[in-house]
C-alpha cells in the first residue's frame, strides 16, 4: 500500500474510513441493549433476572480483558503498528461468535444460562480486540481540539447508523408475525436471519475501516522497546487511570451508560406492552431516527468551536434527559393515550428524534473530551496511553448491556413481569408499574452522570498548551538525536587515520 500524504490525516476520506469501523460496535451494541433481554426472556423463556445476571457476569471478565488489550496495544511494536494487528485479527471471530449467540441450542434453563454467559463473554472479548485499538487511533490522527470532535462525530454517526440500520431491518424484514406469534418481535424464527446479516455487516465494517486507515501507520507513534512484567503493566494502568479529569469523565460515562443500558433494555418492553406497538410501527419510528446522526454530526463540531466542550455536554445532557422522560410521564398520568394511534406514534417519533440527536451529540463531546486527556496524561507520565484510556471507556460502554441489563432484569422481577407475555392479555397495570420504578431509576443515574462532569478540568487553552509543550519536547529530542549522530560520525572519522597507521 502506498505511503499516505500527511495532509490526508485530517481529510474527509480519513474520517469516513475511521468512523465506518464503528458500525460493527453499533450493531453489537444494538443487539445487546435492545434485543438480547427480550430474546432470551420473552422468546427463549429465561427469567429476566437470569438474563440480566448472565450479562453482568460477562462484564466482570471485561474488567480484566479491556485494560490488558489497551495496555498491550499501547506498547506493541509491529510492521503494522500498534493498533492494526488487533483490528484485522478481530473481524472473523467477532462475526462468528455474534451469530452463535443468537442461535442457542434447545437446552434447559440452567444450561442456557451458562451458554448465555459464555457467549456474551466471547462476543465482548472479540469486539474489545477491535474497538479499543480502533478508537485509540483518533488521538493519533489529529491533535487539534475541534478536529477531534469531528473525528468522534463521524465515529458516533456510523455507530448509530449501524445500530439503527440493523434495528430497522430486524423489525421491518426479519421479525414477522405468523399464525402462532401475533407480534413479530416475539417470533423466534426471525432472529437467525437477523444474526447472519448482522455478522456480515460487522466483519465488512471492521475490515474496510482497518484497510482504509492502514496507510497512515508510518505517521503513528512507535512505543519504545521495553520488557514489562504483569505487575509493571498493572501499575502503569492504575497510574494512567488516576488522572483527575479522566476519572471524572469515566465516572460520568459509567452512570450515563448504565442508565442507557436500563433504557435500551426496557424500551422494547414499553414499545410492545405499554404503547402496544407492532414490529412495523417500531421499524417506522427507528426509520425516522436515521436522521438523528446526521443532525448530531452537523452540530457537534460547531458546538465544540463555539463553547467549551464541558459546558456544551452538560447542556445537551440536561435537555436530553428532560425530553426523554416526557412521553412516558404523559402516558403514566393519562395525558397521552397508551395506544398505537397515528397521533401517539407521531408524538413518540418527535420526542425520539430530538432526544436521540441530543444524546448522540452529547456522546460525541464526551469522546472528544477523552482524546484531550491523552496529552494531559502524557505530560504527567511521559507515556502515550490512548489504548488504556479507551479501554476504560470500552468497559463502561459495555456496562450499558451489563449492569444496565442486570438492573432492568431486577425491575422486571420487581413488578412480576411474566415470561412469554402477550400484549393482548397482559394486565395493563404491570407495564404502568414498570414505568413508575423505571423513571426514577434513570433520572437518578443520569443526574449523577451530569454531576460528575463538573469535575472535568481540561479546557481549550489547557489542551493547546499541552500540545505546544509536547511539540517542543519532541523537537528538542530530535535535535539531541541529530547532535548525537553528528558527534558519533565525527569521532569515527577522526579515528580513521590512526586506525590506518596502525
Amino acid at each position: 500500500m502506498a505511503k499516505a500524504d500527511v495532509r490526508e490525516l485530517g481529510s474527509l476520506r480519513t474520517k469516513l474510513f475511521y468512523g465506518f469501523g464503528s458500525v460493527a460496535y453499533g450493531v453489537k451494541d444494538q443487539g445487546f441493549t435492545t434485543l438480547l433481554m427480550l430474546f432470551y426472556n420473552q422468546v427463549i423463556g429465561l427469567p429476566a433476572q437470569w438474563v440480566g445476571s448472565a450479562i453482568l457476569i460477562a462484564l466482570v471478565f471485561d474488567a480484566f480483558a479491556d485494560p490488558v488489550v489497551g495496555q498491550i496495544s499501547d506498547n506493541l511494536r509491529s510492521r503494522w503498528g500498534r493498533r492494526h494487528p488487533f483490528m484485522y485479527a478481530a473481524a472473523i471471530p467477532v462475526a462468528i461468535s455474534y451469530w452463535v449467540l443468537w442461535n442457542p441450542p434447545h437446552w434447559g434453563n440452567e444450561a442456557l444460562f451458562a451458554y448465555l454467559i459464555v457467549m456474551a463473554i466471547v462476543v465482548r472479548t472479540f469486539i474489545t480486540f477491535y474497538e479499543i485499538p480502533s478508537s485509540a487511533l483518533a488521538a493519533e490522527l489529529t491533535t487539534d481540539y475541534d478536529q477531534r470532535t469531528s473525528f468522534m462525530a463521524y465515529r458516533y454517526f456510523f455507530g448509530w447508523q449501524g445500530g439503527l440500520g440493523m434495528t430497522i431491518l430486524g423489525f421491518a424484514v426479519f421479525f414477522k408475525p405468523d399464525a402462532t406469534h401475533s407480534v413479530g418481535q416475539l417470533n423466534p424464527a426471525g432472529y437467525s436471519a437477523y444474526a447472519f446479516w448482522a455478522a456480515v455487516v460487522m466483519v465488512a465494517a471492521i475490515l474496510i475501516s482497518a484497510w482504509g486507515t492502514h496507510k497512515f501507520i508510518p505517521y503513528f507513534s512507535v512505543p519504545p522497546k521495553r520488557r514489562m512484567s504483569i505487575g509493571a503493566m498493572a501499575r502503569e494502568v492504575f497510574e494512567t487511570w488516576s488522572h483527575w479529569s479522566f476519572a471524572a469523565l469515566t465516572a460520568s460515562t459509567l452512570f450515563s451508560f448504565v442508565a442507557t443500558g436500563v433504557l435500551f433494555a426496557l424500551n422494547i418492553y414499553f414499545s410492545t406492552y405499554f404503547w402496544h406497538l407492532g414490529a412495523g410501527q417500531i421499524a417506522a419510528i427507528n426509520l425516522v431516527l436515521v436522521i438523528a446522526p446526521f443532525l448530531a454530526l452537523a452540530v457537534a463540531t460547531p458546538l465544540s468551536r463555539r463553547f467549551d466542550k464541558k459546558r456544551a455536554t452538560i447542556a445537551l445532557f440536561v435537555g436530553c434527559l428532560v425530553l426523554y422522560c416526557a412521553p412516558l410521564v404523559l402516558g403514566v398520568i393519562g395525558l397521552l393515550p397508551r395506544e398505537a394511534s397515528i397521533t401517539v406514534i407521531a408524538v413518540l417519533m418527535g420526542f425520539a428524534l430530538v432526544t436521540t440527536t441530543l444524546g448522540i451529540a452529547c456522546g460525541i463531546m464526551g469522546a472528544s473530551m477523552m482524546t484531550d486527556v491523552v496529552e494531559d496524561s502524557q505530560i504527567r507520565t511521559g507515556r502515550r496511553s490512548e489504548g488504556v484510556f479507551f479501554a476504560a471507556i470500552s468497559l463502561v460502554q459495555k456496562a450499558v448491556s451489563g449492569l444496565g441489563a442486570f438492573i432492568a432484569g431486577l425491575l422486571l422481577a420487581l413488578v412480576h413481569f411474566p415470561q412469554k407475555a402477550s400484549p393482548e392479555t397482559l394486565d395493563p397495570a404491570i407495564p404502568r408499574e414498570l414505568a413508575l420504578v423505571y423513571l426514577p431509576t434513570v433520572i437518578v443515574l443520569f443526574t449523577l452522570s451530569i454531576l460528575c462532569l463538573l469535575f472535568y478540568r481540561i479546557r481549550r487553552e489547557d489542551h493547546d498548551a499541552n500540545v505546544m509543550k509536547l511539540a517542543g519536547e519532541l523537537a528538542q529530542s530530535r535535535m539531541a538525536e541529530i547532535s548525537a549522530d553528528d558527534t558519533t560520525t565525527h569521532t569515527s572519522k577522526a579515528a580513521l587515520p590512526a586506525e590506518a597507521g596502525e
